[in-house]
């Protein structure tokens, strides 16, 4: 089995129903099933249930995907497998399956209430439980009928697409980028060379404020900043300098980001000996009652959410000196001066690149197909129009009249002149978005110490009156 997902449904409990059950998808409905409900009558028995419990908000039902690989499995075995699964797992609940044969690969969607029929209860569904639950009794079906099953670490999952190219022994996408990067880390010596070696081992390069990657070819681009620092413009740097071995021993952090969620978890309840025991030492007075915190009201905490931000606005204030809102006008108009300098610097060199891309695109050519050349002369096939430009970039750079190292030298040059200027217009275009934010909040700040501040009135009443 490729992929098991879980989908919680807010909004349009009819829409989605109708999609699982459509003919056009499951052979003229022979490939759906239903339990606890009848067929045409799903969705007003699901709702109908929602109305005698009293709860008809919130979540309205679950969707659960079930991938099959191509080939590996009859569309009446899939449904077999969905109703299998759903009489071991969701014999409570009203539910809806459909089988669709309509795409390269069958898959089974099994829609189930939300609210439990026998019980009234609502059904709660933690990542915990997808991989508890869900996910490991649908591997343990696809087991039973012979079926393949992703072999990953718990917690983490992947594409349909990388699961398929890895069960063919293909590299998958995401983790050839990172081995790619790995490889541009180790090799270059700053940013703009590691911005051309990656550009010569294929990869289209997206700017902004994280670096996203693609293959030639890749219809999206890959941010793997998002989940490894390492992979971030800060963090490349940091590595480039010769600090790769420290933060990849987690020694030295090239990033802050936040820390993985963590949800609550109730303290059991002691029982039998333990409770026995912690009562007679509570008699005793040898363990305190517990103490709580008082509780935050809503304002409070909207507060303390805020402070992180307020705090980062104060230390703007203070390392700039801005005083009076003469000095806070005087510091928008000298970034902005500066923002619009960077930005016709960025022009001037865009340009530059431009009248080299043929050059430069050529170089990255050379570099990223010299295998398929080599694949040809060893009599593979389909190496064609790979080939072609391989030939074509190789004739242009023996014509241009320039040595491929001093070209590789110009490229990486440039590359990390813009480079350093993209990361000055930022830097910029965040100073402007600060000096904005503190204007904006200046007036609710005035506005609550009046309220709560009998001194700071008189003092400001006093410097009105001067």
């Amino acid at each position: 089995m490729a992929v098991t997902k879980i989908l919680p449904r807010n909004a349009r409990l009819d829409a989605a129903i109708r999609y699982i059950l459509n003919g056009d998808k499951t052979d003229n409905q022979i490939l759906n099933a239903y339990f606890n409900c009848d067929p045409g009558w799903a969705y007003r028995q699901m709702t109908d249930t929602k109305r005698d419990v009293g709860r008809t908000g919130g979540r309205l039902a679950y969707h659960i995907i079930q991938s099959f690989a191509p080939g590996e499995v009859t569309p009446e075995l899939a449904l077999e497998i969905a109703k299998e699964f759903v009489r071991e797992n969701l014999s409570d609940y009203e539910v809806v399956i459909g089988t669709h044969i309509d795409k390269g690969h069958i898959h089974n969607h099994i829609l189930f209430n939300s609210v439990n029929s026998r019980t009234g209860k609502k059904a709660h569904f933690s990542e915990r439980d997808y991989y508890e639950r869900i996910r490991a009794r649908s591997d343990e079906l696809c087991r039973k009928y012979g079926l393949s099953v992703i072999e990953e670490e718990t917690g983490k999952a992947s594409s349909y697409i990388e699961w398929l190219r890895k069960s063919r022994g293909q590299p998958m996408l995401r983790s050839m980028l990172e081995a790619d990067l790995h490889d541009a880390i180790e090799d270059a010596a700053s940013l703009g060379d590691f911005f051309m070696i990656m550009e010569h081992k294929g990869y289209e390069i997206k700017y902004g404020n994280r670096l996203s990657f693609r293959l030639r070819g890749q219809e999206r681009y890959m941010c793997p900043g998002r989940k490894n620092p390492l992979f971030t413009e800060e963090g490349i740097m940091a590595a480039i300098q010769g600090n790769m071995d420290a933060v990849e021993a987690g020694l030295k952090p090239v990033a802050s980001y936040r820390p993985v969620f963590v949800p609550y978890r109730k303290h059991p309840k002691l029982t039998g000996f333990l409770a026995l025991y912690a009562h007679y030492l509570y008699i005793l007075g040898k363990i305190e009652k517990r103490t709580y915190p008082p509780r935050a009201m809503p304002k409070m905490r909207a507060d303390v959410m805020k402070f992180e931000k307020l705090k980062a606005q104060f230390a703007f204030v203070r390392e700039n000196n801005l005083v009076t809102p003469e000095d806070m006008a005087a510091y928008q108009s000298k970034a902005e001066e500066t923002l619009n300098a960077l930005m016709k610097q960025r022009t001037i060199l865009n340009v530059r690149k431009k009248q080299r891309q043929t050059l430069y695109a050529a170089l990255a050519d050379a570099e990223s197909l010299k295998e398929a050349e080599k694949l040809r002369r060893d009599g593979v096939p389909g190496m064609e129009a790979e080939c072609a430009r391989y030939a074509d970039a190789v004739a242009v750079l023996e014509t241009c009249g320039i040595s491929k190292e001093n070209l590789v030298r110009e490229k990486a040059a440039l590359y990390e002149e813009i480079a350093a200027v993209n990361r000055g217009i930022r830097e910029q275009r965040k100073k402007l978005e600060m000096c904005a934010e503190i204007q904006r909040k200046t007036p609710e700040i005035e506005a609550n110490l009046w309220k709560i501040e009998p001194k700071w009135r008189e003092q400001r009443k006093l410097r009105m009156s001067r």
